[in-house]
């Protein structure tokens, strides 16, 4: 289950970064490669990979009917597979395969990741709509934690070539990569915080950087647990996610 580095550099970018000094960029404080890992205790990444297997596992075993019946209605609406997935940026710069229930309309589904989703966006169905609302959509992520490819907690994981303002994230903020030390995460700090959305401007996706690099900084399984928490309650509190 553990997640291993590749050698392939097409598949891994992190090496190319991993001897970089730090690189300051606006008022988001980076972190060498690794140094979260020197600065926590071993056994925080082992309860938080043990939680992860425990809680996705017995999630995917409770919510099963409900997986299957949101399968079945998004198929009675819409042609097309009821999942969509997706290349993003995985753990130590590796591609992974991220899952989610689609919610637009298949012809209209960008597996780039590059156009980003809007409010009121054209393309998401009527029940799309209400499982982005809800965050049911992302469900299906929880076989990528239980696999090891994501964790619950973590930077938010993000679609290759993503753009925010108009940029790419690596060209926006240097430190970007520095951010893939670790898993990516069904919820994280940033979301916690509310930075949710499209990043249609740069102070927007530089916040949500500073919030996964202040994770990475200061990572601890209690911490994750806050965060766990703290998301059920914006989501209790109506979210803003669209």
């Amino acid at each position: 289950m553990l997640t291993v580095t590749t050698k392939d550099s097409a598949n891994n970018i992190f090496s190319e970064i991993a001897n970089e000094k730090n690189t300051p960029s606006g008022n988001i404080d980076v972190l060498d490669v690794g140094q979260a890992a020197v600065r926590s205790a071993w056994w925080n990444f082992f309860l938080k990979r043990l939680f992860d297997i425990y809680a996705s596992f017995t999630a995917l075993l409770i919510l099963a009917p409900i997986l299957i019946l949101i399968a079945v209605l998004i198929r009675l609406e819409t042609r097309g597979s009821p999942l969509f997935s997706q290349t993003r940026w995985g753990k130590d710069g590796k591609k992974i395969t991220v899952y989610k229930f689609r919610s637009m309309r298949s012809e209209t589904c960008d597996p780039s990741g590059v156009i980003q989703t809007v409010e009121n966006d054209p393309r998401i169905t009527f029940l799309g709509g209400i499982l982005r609302k809800t965050n049911l959509d992302e469900l299906p992520q929880l076989f990528n934690v239980l696999r090891g490819d994501m964790s619950l907690v973590g930077p938010r994981c993000h679609a290759i070539g993503m753009l925010a303002g108009g940029m790419l994230y690596e060209e926006l903020v240097p430190a970007y990569h520095r951010r893939h030390s670790m898993r990516p995460g069904l919820t994280g700090l940033a979301q916690m915080r509310g930075l949710r959305g499209p990043t249609d401007r740069p102070a927007k996706a530089r916040a949500r950087i500073n919030a996964d690099l202040y994770y990475i900084d200061n990572f601890s399984f209690w911490f994750d647990l806050k965060i766990i928490f703290g998301t059920i309650v914006s989501e209790l509190r109506g979210g803003n996610g669209f």
